[in-house]
């Protein structure tokens, strides 16, 4: 393996102890400030995502990656999963799984 990693996700209590590193995607969740943020790394500076119009956060690198942060920070951790399988069923996922085996 070579480079730094593609992703890290980790939850941290607050935002003074995060820290962005060398990776293309950074997902961390605030716990005491009820917060989460997913970062892209893109020409060279991080750009935080905002979620889509279900409140979803999706990666555009790894297909079947998505989060649904409202029910994340409500902690309905059912609808949590059930968005996760959902974006795991789909074609893109199946197809990004087929690519990892060749």
């Amino acid at each position: 393996m070579e480079g730094a990693p593609e992703l890290i996700v980790e939850i941290a209590p607050s935002s003074a102890s995060y820290d962005l590193h060398d990776v293309r995607e950074y997902l961390v969740w605030l716990v005491r400030e009820k917060r989460f943020h997913w970062y892209l790394l893109e020409e060279g500076q991080y750009r935080r995502r905002k979620p889509d119009a279900e409140g979803c956060l999706s990666s555009p690198f790894f297909p079947g990656l998505r989060l649904d942060v409202n029910a994340l920070l409500a902690g309905d951790t059912r609808e949590v999963l059930a968005k996760l399988e959902e974006a795991l069923d789909s074609f893109e996922h199946g197809e990004f799984v087929k690519a990892l085996r060749k």
